[in-house]
């Protein structure tokens, strides 16, 4: 090719790539059928070529900006009522963007763990095609999962879509049920963002600035916050020094020299050991460095795939795997999740051969991810040898994405509520706490945290934060005992002392056996109930009956309460109310009569002559609940006494399998 050609050639490309990046793009939740919030300054904000011109065109008004040198763009519309459909034109310098079929309305933020991602077709619900199933004026939104160690601009993945029949049964039940009370009751537009995952712990909803001010998290916070690198920017570092790591520290021992990970080694003299579990549960204490296993495992019947999945999950901390004598893999980092693929082409039917060299630097070792997560291959019968051992001082130890999106702090913050901050939102809500119940005392300050972190997110000190105290679950028991469940109740109704909170109680709704509750339904009328009273101002019962004092009369106590509205109700025909525990100095609850006097309860047992404390639907699962107000609304969980509580002093630990 001449030099004038490929001159030619160069300019083209570099105009192509001038004209790529002069595109502007929106921001993921900017859709087309998306709900903008009504009544409050509208911010649009989006992603374009530094200095370049951005217009957006509403109505009869056009608005001005430019991109900054962040490649950033922002607008700030004004304030606008309930209705549509409308469309917007962004408009820069290469091309337009129309968003059509917008509303305005409410949006809500819909957060937490698996009982508010469970989704409508898992709760049993079957939409017919009615217009009620089928609601233009209600949206649904559901975030992809993201995660980074720093704040994101953008999410993911996502689409603004209708509440037709179709669309709305694989989204989150919780939301569509408060979403559908609240569009039933105020007949605006609803916007329901589903921002949620299963089985997480609140701290990995809780942003960086949040979670610093406590100390339990203060050796990951300077580990992997505070050097405020992304996940990009540490894997690109450590691929840059991973050879000379990898020769001088790394890829050494008697396993490489001999090659173990070929199917004819020699194994007689390697030991037995059953996996998933630490190694230094197996026999190998204090040890440091490599470990190899291996096992024969066959291929599902019928298998006609070109890739076959090795979910080895969890490995603490290093590993490498091979199959069949072939490297199909290697994951650094003890809580990220291990996923090989293996290509059809080296494997067999029966009798194939793994190997999986695991390096531990500190701590314990070995592949532990519990059963609960397990799959046949992983769990049973393996052989192991001991290879290389390391003094864990010495050896480097490099950066790496290391990660859970079920316990790591701050992760799901950064990937999910952080590119949502400029976002105008009505309010939250939440189901979440779970994940959390066996450091239930530590939760009270982790959530009242969260709920302020947020707020300063949105940059609304007041925003509506509503969310669901945990449901029954699990058997009962026969004598009062000490719970987790209860304790972490008692946390978080400890957030209604924050204003503009509001909590729907659903300790009567839950399943024993099941932790994830069919009733959404419920749930979601008794959030949207609570979202009339705190987030509309509405003159409504709101929610069941709050305990408010207490005085001793003989051998009773006498329990005040606010009802909440309409009094207080019993649902036992004989008047009794189960669920009250009463105790003396000794501290020893035993199971109370009780009834009801007026707008009072009365509680007593004749074991108890000088009784000091009393609690109520104190248990995982309390039983028969009786105790309501005329709206329909339990009693809310409590206790009277300050005793120590079994999760007191239980705080986070940056691998939760070793909590």
């Amino acid at each position: 090719m001449s030099l004038k050609k490929i001159l030619l050639c160069n300019l083209f490309l570099f105009l192509l790539s001038l004209g790529v990046a002069a595109e502007i793009k929106m921001p993921v939740i900017f859709q087309s059928n998306m709900v903008l919030q009504r009544d409050k300054t509208l911010t649009i904000w989006g992603f374009g070529n530094a200095g370049e011109m951005v217009e957006v065109a509403f109505g009869n008004r056009k608005y001005h900006t430019v991109t900054g040198k962040n490649k950033q763009w922002k607008l700030q519309l004004p304030p606008h009522a309930a209705g549509g459909p409308y469309e917007i034109s962004i408009q820069g310098k290469t091309n337009t963007l129309l968003l059509k079929n917008i509303l305005f309305g409410d949006i809500w933020i819909c957060g937490g763990q698996s009982n508010m991602q469970f989704s409508l077709d898992q709760a049993g619900y079957k939409p017919s095609a009615s217009a009620k199933a089928s609601n233009k004026n209600l949206r649904l939104f559901t975030c992809s999962v993201d995660m980074d160690y720093v704040p994101k601009d953008d999410l993911s993945g996502g689409m603004w879509k209708e509440a037709t029949a179709e669309n709305l049964i694989h989204f989150s039940a919780v939301a569509f049920f408060f979403g559908q009370f609240l569009q039933d009751s105020l007949h605006i537009p609803i916007g329901l963002v589903s921002d949620n995952l299963g089985a997480t712990s609140i701290e990995t909803w809780m942003s960086p600035g949040a979670l610093k001010q406590f100390p339990q998290f203060e050796p990951y916070y300077g580990t992997y916050l505070a050097p405020g690198k992304s996940f990009k920017e540490i894997t690109a570092a450590f691929e840059k020094m991973k050879p000379l790591w990898n020769k001088e520290h790394y890829l050494k021992g008697q396993g490489f020299d001999q090659k173990w990970y070929l199917p004819q080694t020699d194994t007689r003299d390697w030991k037995a050991v059953d996996v998933p579990g630490w190694w230094e549960e197996k026999g190998e204490h204090d040890f440091d460095g490599a470990i190899w296993y291996r096992k024969q495992f066959d291929l599902p019947e019928n298998f006609n795939s070109d890739t076959f999945y090795l979910p080895l999950n969890q490995i603490d901390d290093y590993d490498i795997v091979w199959v069949n004598g072939t490297k199909i893999g290697e994951g650094y980092g003890n809580l990220n999740w291990r996923n090989y693929k293996v290509p059809s082409g080296i494997l067999k039917p029966t009798g194939n051969m793994l190997v999986v060299r695991v390096f531990d630097i500190g701590g314990r070792g070995g592949m532990y991810s519990h059963e609960i997560w397990g799959n046949p291959i992983l769990v049973g019968a393996w052989k192991y040898k001991r290879d290389l051992k390391i003094d864990v001082h010495g050896f480097p130890k490099p950066l790496v994405v290391n990660v859970s999106p079920f316990s790591s702090p701050a992760v799901l913050y950064n990937g999910n509520i952080a590119p949502l901050k400029a976002l105008g939102i009505k309010g939250i809500i939440w189901y979440q706490g779970e994940a959390n119940a066996g450091r239930a005392v530590e939760y009270k300050e982790l959530f009242a945290a969260m709920i302020k972190d947020w707020r300063a997110t949105f940059k609304q000190d007041d925003l509506p934060f509503l969310f669901v105290q945990l449901a029954n679950y699990m058997r009962e028991t026969n004598d009062p005992v000490q719970s987790d469940w209860a304790e972490l109740r008692e946390s978080q109704a400890a957030a209604l002392s924050l204003p503009n909170t509001g909590m729907a109680v659903s300790i009567d709704i839950g399943e024993a056996d099941d932790i994830h509750p069919k009733n959404k339904s419920e749930v979601g009328r008794r959030l949207g109930l609570t979202a009339l009273k705190v987030a509309y101002h509405k003159t409504i019962t709101g929610s069941g009956p709050s305990f408010q004092s207490m005085s001793i009369a003989n051998d009773s106590i006498i329990l005040h309460y606010q009802s909440g509205g309409g009094g207080l109700v019993t649902k036992n025909k004989y008047g009794y109310i189960n669920g009250f525990q009463v105790a003396g100095a000794d501290q020893k609850y035993y199971w109370a009569k009780a009834h009801l006097n007026k707008n009072s309860v009365v509680v007593y047992n004749s074991k108890v002559k000088n009784p000091v404390a009393v609690r109520y639907l104190w248990a995982d699962n309390p039983g028969e609940i009786d105790l309501y107000n005329s709206a329909g609304l339990p009693a809310i969980p409590f206790r009277t006494d300050d005793w120590p509580l079994k999760t007191k002093g239980k705080l986070f630990s940056e691998n939760p399998w070793e909590f």
